[in-house]
C-alpha cells in the first residue's frame, strides 16, 4: 500500500493532472515570455510521464507489446501535435506533416538505431538482433514512406507535391493495412522474430523484473490518456511560440517539425539506449522501426481525414534532397540488418546520416 501511494505521489504522476491545470488556465489566451516557458517545461515534462506510464503499461504486457505499446502512444502525440498546429494555421502549415513524419523517420531509422548500435557495441564489442524481425520492419519503413512521401513529388494529378483525393485515399489506406500487417506478424505469427537474441544468435524470452500490479497498470493506463489530453492542448497553446522561435533563429519554418519529432521522440531514444545498454539490441530495433511505422502508418490516414475540414493544400512529397536521403538511409540500413549483427562503425555511419539531415534541415 505504501508503494503505491508513494507512486501516486511521483512527479510522473502530479505532473500531468499539474499540466491540466496549466492549460486549463492557458487555453485561448495570449501568453508572455514567462507562461510560454512555463508551458514548454509543462509540455516536455507530460510527453516524459506520458512514456513512463506507457512504459509501466508495457512491462506488464511484455514483449514485444511493450514496444508497441510505447510506439503507439508516441505517435499519438506526434499526431496530435502535428494536427493541432496544422489546424492553427500559419505559415508552412500545409507541410508541416510532410517535414514532422520525415523528421521522424530520420530520427529513428539514423539517429535511435545508430545511438543504439554506437553504445551497444562499445560496451559488449558487437550486437545481435534478429535480421527477419528487423529486416521486415525496415521493409515496412521503405515502403510506407516511399508510398507516402516520395511518389506524392512524381504524381501528375493536382499541382505541387501532393495527392489527389482519391491517391491520398489509397495511401491511407495502404498505410493502415501495411502497419495493421506489421503489427499482426510481430505480435502473433512471428513473435519470436522480434524478441531478443543471445550471444549465440538465439531467441531467449525477456527476463524483466516483477511486472507492476494490476492497481498501478490501471492508474498508469488512466494518466496516460490525461497526459496525452494535455500534451494536445499544451501544443496548441505553445504553437505559436514554436514557430516565433524558429523564425528568430533564422532556420527555415520547415523545422518545426524537426522540433516536434525531436520533442516527441527523445523518451523513446532513452528507452532504446536503456535497452542496448542491458544487451537487448532487438527491443531496441523494435523501438526504432516500429515508431518509424506507426509515425507513417497512423499519421498518414489520420492527416488525410483531418485535411476535409483543414484550410490549404496538403503537400506530403519530398523535395530531391531529403528523397536522396531516404534513399541513402534504406541502402545502410540493409546492410546493417542484414547480417544480424553490427559493431560501432554501424552505428557512426547511422548517426553521421542524422547529422547530415539535421544540417540540411538548418541550411537547406
Amino acid at each position: 500500500m505504501a508503494r503505491v501511494r508513494g507512486y501516486l505521489l511521483s512527479w510522473t504522476t502530479l505532473l500531468p493532472v499539474i499540466s491540466l491545470v496549466l492549460l486549463a488556465l492557458t487555453w485561448g489566451r495570449t501568453l508572455g515570455p514567462a507562461p510560454v516557458a512555463l508551458v514548454a517545461i509543462a509540455l516536455a515534462g507530460t510527453v516524459l510521464a506520458a512514456v513512463h506510464h506507457a512504459e509501466v503499461v508495457a512491462h506488464r504486457v511484455g514483449e514485444p507489446y511493450g514496444s508497441l505499446v510505447l510506439a503507439v502512444a508516441v505517435t499519438v502525440i506526434e499526431v496530435a501535435l502535428i494536427v493541432t498546429m496544422m489546424a492553427s494555421g500559419g505559415e508552412k502549415a500545409d507541410t508541416l506533416a510532410r517535414d514532422t513524419v520525415f523528421a521522424a523517420v530520420m530520427i529513428t531509422t539514423n539517429g535511435i538505431v545508430g545511438l543504439s548500435l554506437f553504445v551497444g557495441a562499445r560496451r559488449y564489442g558487437e550486437t545481435r538482433f534478429h535480421p527477419e524481425g528487423s529486416g521486415a520492419a525496415l521493409a515496412t519503413v521503405g515502403t510506407l514512406a516511399t508510398l507516402s512521401l516520395v511518389l506524392p513529388t512524381f504524381t501528375t494529378s493536382t499541382p505541387g507535391p501532393g495527392f489527389s483525393a482519391p491517391q491520398l485515399a489509397f495511401a491511407a489506406g495502404a498505410s493502415l493495412v501495411l502497419y495493421a500487417t506489421f503489427v499482426a506478424t510481430q505480435t502473433v505469427r512471428h513473435r519470436d522474430f522480434f524478441l531478443p537474441v543471445d550471444a549465440d544468435g538465439e531467441t531467449r524470452e525477456e527476463e524483466h523484473a516483477e511486472p507492476p500490479s494490476l492497481q498501478k497498470t490501471m492508474v498508469s493506463l488512466g494518466l496516460l490518456l490525461v497526459a496525452l489530453v494535455t500534451v494536445v492542448g499544451l501544443a496548441k497553446v505553445e504553437s505559436p511560440a514554436i514557430e516565433a522561435g524558429v523564425r528568430a533563429a533564422g532556420l527555415p519554418q520547415s523545422f518545426v517539425g524537426v522540433v516536434i519529432a525531436l520533442l516527441i521522440l527523445a523518451p523513446e531514444t532513452l528507452a532504446a539506449v536503456r535497452a542496448a545498454r542491458r544487451d537487448r539490441m532487438q527491443i531496441s530495433l523494435n523501438l526504432a522501426y516500429g515508431s518509424a511505422i506507426a509515425s507513417i502508418g497512423l499519421t498518414i490516414p489520420v492527416i488525410a481525414l483531418a485535411s476535409v475540414w483543414l484550410k490549404g493544400p496538403l503537400l506530403l512529397g519530398l523535395g530531391p534532397t531529403h528523397i536522396v536521403l531516404l534513399a541513402l538511409t534504406v541502402v545502410v540500413s540493409v546492410l546493417t540488418v542484414v547480417p544480424g549483427r553490427a559493431t560501432r562503425l554501424q552505428g557512426g555511419v547511422h548517426l553521421v546520416l542524422l547529422a547530415g539531415f539535421l544540417v540540411l534541415a538548418m541550411n537547406p
